[in-house]
């Protein structure tokens, strides 16, 4: 067995927090135990047999009789390995990672021997359906985990780079969107400086994801996803290709993830397919106070890593980021999609909840402040980090404007709100307007264009322009873009769109009908088995709660869709 080293500094604290943690969170009473255990096999194990590595791309879930189990943070380059929590009779193994399929991130090694029941995957989703009860105690207990995990971070994702670099702030994006345990370090600063030199770094391999560690060089969100087992494989023998697929949903925003708990849990095998996280713009968003449920309102990552989690309960299996190039409606056995690396994927129904993507300011230098990272498009506490007493500028008239600008005086930051129309109550809700009207922390420039971006190697102010007046210049450390999006829809050229690139759905197609005699259903585009939901969709009412409905009610279309072709199947084979 392993001899488990002198932990580093501070991995007693990383222990005490996980003894509390674990105090208070849900656990097994012993007629759950049984009944859990029933969907298993029971098995011998020996002191120093590991159940799962760190690495591994799938495991089972493990109920402890009579071991000893522990967590072990594996040895890094910079750190012994240490034991993060145990687990005891009673117990159960696993956290999130079991629900969105990546790679294991700590390894579970048997300190005392005694008896384990092993719950395969297949009956590990069984459970998750067939036990409401049990299902509530498993889920939260791995948020618990995730959590502890979240600050054992070091043997898990470490990101290195420069902190206002665009291609490192895209990485810190994508782990916190996927719930990954992860730590960013400044390339600059001493741990970052340590980091990489025990992996033999240089300036040039910026940024750098260090995976269970294994150093990723020049590292994107692809790289980490296929590193951590996020990333679709279709190739044969993989256990994704032998997959038989109902539904696919292109787009993890408030309609894809909407879709994707409705229909995983309706008993679909649903795939969710995303270009960069989940949570699409609403992710963006630092608070959302009108949607229905959260009354003290709700961040877009709150509410994304909510949904996702929900998604992940009832079986949806999610890949991200996933370029889906192009889509095939030829096969009559269903839609298929088109990954950006040549992988196809077919399923009986697809959803198309793509969203849109963000307009760009046109003004000279945009490019060179956007690869700074002075230039964002969402407005979520780490894009606030760094704006705390600083003069920042946000630009747009909608509510993800408005949000925006309290968010960041909130925190302290001076905002110029720019608005390109004459009034703000033209395009955003009463209760932003009140707000933002009162707050001396923000200036309104409405009638009011950005025109220019000044600075030297690090943004230092917008130049406005309000009306036909010259242009002057104010000083600002940073410009949050909220100018609305254009419909992700180039992939979709087989497909009726509106003049604007919109998706036409319903009595909206040309057809206008689902088949002889039967009209067209709700969210069905020109091809009877894909559909579209949100903000993709012509028609559709750019808020959060109208694109979770549409999510929904695109699920109940399919569901109907293939009822209907069912029937159909039936009546020919009695003709």
């Amino acid at each position: 067995m392993p001899q488990e080293s002198e932990p580093a500094a501070g991995t007693e604290d990383v222990r005490a927090e996980a003894v509390a943690a674990l105090a208070d969170a849900p656990s097994l009473n012993p007629e759950q135990f049984r009944r859990l255990a029933s969907y298993g096999e029971r098995e011998d194990v020996a002191q120093g047999d590991v159940l799962y590595a760190t690495g591994d791309r799938r495991y089972d879930l493990f109920l402890i009789e009579s071991a000893v189990v522990d967590v072990v943070r594996d040895a890094t380059a910079t750190d012994s390995e240490y034991v993060v929590y145990s687990r005891h009779p009673g117990d159960f193994t696993g956290e999130l990672s079991m629900l969105t399929g990546q790679s294991v991130f700590l390894t579970a090694r048997v300190s005392r021997p005694g008896v384990v029941i092993r719950i395969g995957g297949e009956r590990f989703r069984a459970v998750l359906r067939e036990q409401v009860d049990i299902a509530d105690v498993i889920v939260e207990a791995f948020s618990v985990r995730r959590r502890i995990v979240q600050r054992a971070a070091g043997s898990v994702l470490e990101i290195v780079g420069a902190p206002h670099s665009d291609q490192t702030r895209a990485l810190q994006a994508y782990a916190a969107r996927l719930l990954l345990p992860h730590e960013a370090l400044d390339a600059d600063s001493v741990p970052g400086q340590a980091l990489m030199a025990a992996h033999g770094l240089t300036a040039a391999d910026l940024p750098v994801a260090v995976v269970s560690d294994r150093a990723l060089r020049r590292a994107a969100p692809h790289d980490v996803a296929a590193a951590i087992g996020l990333t679709y494989d279709g190739s044969p023998g993989s256990g994704d290709s032998m997959r038989a697929v109902d539904l696919v949903v292109v787009g993890a925003g408030p309609a894809g993830l909407a879709a994707a708990v409705y229909g995983a849990s309706e008993g679909l095998a649903t795939v969710l397919l995303d270009s960069g996280g989940a949570g699409g713009q609403a992710a963006t968003s630092s608070r959302i106070e009108n949607y229905l449920g959260f009354p003290r309102g709700v961040s877009g990552e709150e509410l994304t890593r909510l949904a996702l989690v929900q998604a992940l309960k009832f079986g949806a299996q999610l890949y991200a980021p996933c370029d889906v190039v192009a889509l095939d409606v030829g096969d009559p056995r269903g839609p298929a999609v088109r990954l950006a690396d040549g992988v196809r994927l077919r399923a009986r129904s697809l959803i198309v909840a793509t969203g849109a993507r963000y307009r760009r300011l046109s003004v000279p230098r945009l490019d060179e402040f956007e690869k700074l990272g002075h230039v964002r498009y969402s407005a979520t506490e780490l894009d606030a980090r760094d704006c705390v007493t600083r003069p920042v500028t946000v630009v747009g008239g909608a509510n993800s404007a408005g949000q925006a600008a309290l968010f960041l005086a909130a925190r302290g930051a001076r905002v110029d709100l720019v608005v390109r129309g004459e009034e703000i109550r033209q395009s955003m809700s009463d209760y932003l307007c009140r707000r933002l009207e009162a707050d001396p922390k923000i200036h309104l420039h409405h009638r009011t264009q950005v025109v220019g971006l000044t600075g030297d190697g690090a943004l230092s102010g917008v130049v406005l322009a309000h009306g036909d007046a010259p242009g002057r210049e104010v000083p600002s450390s940073a410009v949050f873009c909220f100018i609305g999006a254009d419909p992700d829809t180039d992939w979709l050229a087989c497909l009726e769109r509106d003049p604007h690139g919109f998706l036409l759905t319903g009595t909206r197609t040309s057809a206008r009908t689902a088949g002889p005699g039967r009209p067209a259903l709700p969210y069905q585009t020109s091809h009877p088995r894909v559909f579209a939901a949100g903000d993709v969709r012509a028609g559709s009412v750019k808020r959060v709660a109208s694109a979770v409905g549409e999510g929904a009610g695109a699920v109940a279309s399919v569901h109907q869709m293939l009822a209907q072709e069912h029937d159909g199947a039936l009546r020919s084979l009695r003709l």
